[in-house]
C-alpha cells in the first residue's frame, strides 16, 4: 500500500448557506490523500498500474463544476463518493478549505474521510 496526495486543488463551485454566497462561485483549496495499492507501478512504471493522479484532480474539479451545496461537509461527500467509484482507493481523505469567509481568520476548513466498501 500506499498514499497519493493533491495539496491545494483549486476548485470552483457554488457553495455557502448565505445568500451572498449563492450568487457567484467560491474558490475552495482541497487536499486530498489516497491510499492506494502502488505494488505494481512501482514495478511496471506505468500510468496504468496506479491511479491516476491527474484524473483524480479533474474527476474533483468537475464534481465542483457541477455542485451547488450549502455545505462543505455535503460536498465532500459527493467528492469522495465519485473518487471512490472511478479509482481504485481504499480510503480517501479529504479537506477542504475555504478561504476568507469569516472577517476574523483566514480561512475554515472540515476534513473527512471514507472507506471503500
Amino acid at each position: 500500500m500506499g498514499k497519493i496526495y493533491i495539496t491545494g486543488l483549486e476548485v470552483d463551485t457554488l457553495i455557502g448557506v448565505y445568500d451572498w454566497e449563492r450568487v457567484r462561485t467560491t474558490q475552495l483549496l482541497l487536499d486530498v490523500t489516497l491510499d492506494v495499492d502502488l505494488c505494481a507501478a512501482m514495478q511496471s512504471d506505468d500510468v496504468a498500474d496506479t491511479v491516476d493522479y491527474a484524473k483524480v484532480a479533474e474527476c474533483i474539479v468537475d464534481v465542483g463544476k457541477q455542485s451547488t451545496f450549502e455545505l462543505l461537509e455535503a460536498f465532500g461527500s459527493k467528492v469522495m463518493d465519485a473518487v471512490c467509484e472511478h479509482f481504485a482507493v481504499s480510503t480517501i481523505t479529504l479537506k477542504i478549505v475555504k478561504p476568507n469567509i469569516l472577517p476574523n481568520a483566514k480561512t475554515v476548513a472540515v476534513e473527512m474521510s471514507k472507506e471503500r466498501v
